[in-house]
């Protein structure tokens, strides 16, 4: 229950991020530009997000931390496509646009940064937990 309702804190935080991107910087900059800014704005929201919930909830495997970030990966692409093709109406060819890094679209960046974060900082935690215990 905790990893889905830390998905959803993570869904509000890039909600903002894209609100915060369009009512201000995405006024004055050029589209594309202005995506990518709120990609890599929205990876550090994230992974703020991961690391208090890593810390506060140590994922207990490896394993589990890549199942977690497995499952937070497909929530986003689940809620990206249903939501944004039958609730705000965008078409299938303009969802799939945004995996173009060839022309520049970073939305998969974020994808791969839900997947693989959880481990990362599982990983980074353990190690730090581990040198302490060394250092004492």
């Amino acid at each position: 229950m905790r990893i889905l309702l830390t998905w959803l804190v993570m869904l509000m935080a890039a909600i903002a991020n894209g609100a915060l991107r369009d009512l201000t910087y995405g006024k004055l900059l050029p589209a594309l530009l202005a995506n990518q800014l709120s990609c890599l704005s929205g990876i550090m929201l994230l992974a703020a997000v991961i690391y208090l919930y890593a810390g506060r909830w140590p994922f207990s495997s490896a394993r589990q931390a890549w199942l977690t970030g497995s499952f937070w990966m497909t929530l986003t692409v689940a809620f990206e496509f249903l939501f944004f093709h039958y609730v705000a109406g965008h078409s299938w060819e303009t969802l799939l646009a945004n995996y173009d890094v060839m022309s520049g679209h970073l939305w998969p960046l974020i994808l791969l940064w839900v997947w693989v974060a959880p481990y990362l900082f599982y990983r980074f935690i353990n190690k730090r937990e581990l040198n302490d215990a060394q250092d004492q």
